[in-house]
């Protein structure tokens, strides 16, 4: 039950952080309205508040973080832009989610 806590915590922490990025670049890029940067910045602010809620060393958080980040990233290209991932992009998904479950489970013994 825990594994599947961390999970949700960090989809939730990788959607705030993608938002915070991608409203920004509807303004820039797609003449989007200034006023983005207003849940521009509750989002990243929610990103970062987060990332605070992990109880295992920061470095290992952000690193098996990183992991789960790339996988949200990719299915919100899916889903939002609306561009399907390649077989290579859910190999890489995979390896990064594994990579991530390593570096978790292993820092839960220490």
């Amino acid at each position: 039950m825990e594994y599947a806590k961390t999970l949700l915590l960090f989809v939730l922490t990788a959607l705030a952080e993608i938002v915070g990025c991608y409203l920004p670049w509807l303004w820039l890029r797609q003449g989007g309205s200034a006023w983005l940067l207003v849940p521009t910045a509750a989002s990243l602010a929610l990103f970062v508040w987060l990332l605070t809620l992990h109880p295992a060393a920061a470095g290992r958080v952000y690193a098996a973080y990183g992991g789960v980040y790339i996988g949200v990233a990719l299915l919100w290209l899916w889903k939002v832009d609306g561009i399907a991932p390649r077989a290579t992009d859910w190999a890489g998904i995979a390896l990064c989610v594994a990579g991530a479950a390593v570096i978790m489970v292993g820092g839960r013994e220490a």
